[in-house]
């Protein structure tokens, strides 16, 4: 995740980080400018066009279009926001109740042993998560002090999770955890797999593909054929315009499909390993 001061103007408008959109689109931006350098020499200098020709009226539908573009592209980022928002939610809810479980097992339990587990699989089950949910492999290091085989072909967290829940219940049975204290910690340890399933379901479940598929044919379809009713009045002034609306619009676009699915690589995803990292000192400090 980019770190950032957002009282820095002259940062964000002169200087192009790696992620900018602006990098991401100059071929295109290439293309449409030789596509409109085209268009405007076709009508002024080839057909030579006069102010009454129909072609002219064109920009009368970009006017009326407008309008419904910038509601489409309005609601397509606030819904991949709302995504992004809702997966930082979950995981600080994940923060919170790690803190939470491993605050009350330093007072519930005695032995330096089942601290000791305990110390160590919290925070395993967290980056464990933040590995299944960014499609990486899980390394076998992470388990060197725990007697526990991830099988790669089921469900990682489940897993994890499946060694808590036993843990907790030999403590149980073996009397170091009263009945009332497992009920205590059971909220917690349930939080886990509630976070997992809903970071699993924001990941799993893209925008409908029919409505991205027709926002970007929108883009294509409206920018395509910006030139033909501005070379009349702006002539070859039209190339830059054309250029810079179709950067605003597709940024639009790509800043939605990078943040719709917050659990990637991306300059502008969730830090979940940082996240985890956290987690992992704050778990050891307390046990």
């Amino acid at each position: 995740m980019v770190q950032y001061n957002p009282k820095d103007w002259i940062t964000f408008i002169f200087i192009f980080h790696k992620s900018d959109t602006f990098r991401q689109l100059i071929p295109m931006m290439f293309v449409i400018g030789l596509y409109t350098y085209g268009v405007c020499f076709l009508e002024i200098e080839h057909w030579k066009l006069s102010e009454k020709s129909h072609v002219k009226n064109i920009s009368i539908m970009h006017g009326m279009l407008g309008f419904v573009i910038s509601l489409l592209l309005s609601y397509r980022t606030n819904t991949a926001y709302d995504r992004w928002w809702e997966g930082r939610k979950l995981w600080g809810s994940l923060v919170n109740s790690s803190r939470n479980l491993a605050l009350k097992l330093s007072v519930i339990l005695s032995d330096e042993s089942d601290k000791k587990f305990l110390r160590e699989v919290i925070p395993m089950y967290v980056s464990i998560l933040s590995k299944h949910l960014s499609n990486k492999e899980v390394s076998k290091m992470l388990f060197e002090n725990i007697d526990l085989e991830i099988v790669h072909q089921k469900h990682k967290p489940n897993q994890v999770a499946k060694t808590i829940f036993h843990k907790i219940n030999e403590l149980y049975k073996s009397g170091k955890i009263t009945g009332d204290q497992l009920i205590t910690i059971n909220n917690e340890l349930q939080t886990f797999t509630d976070v997992c399933g809903a970071c699993e379901r924001i990941k799993n479940t893209p925008i409908p593909y029919s409505y991205s598929a027709f926002i970007k044919k929108f883009i294509f379809f409206y920018i395509m054929t910006l030139p033909f009713g501005y070379a009349f009045s702006l002539g070859y002034y039209s190339i830059p315009v054309v250029i810079f609306t179709f950067y605003v619009l597709a940024s639009l676009e790509l800043i939605a499909e990078e943040i719709e699915d917050p659990f990637g690589d991306d300059a502008n995803d969730l830090p979940t390993e940082k996240i985890s990292e956290n987690i992992k000192k704050h778990v050891e400090e307390i046990l």
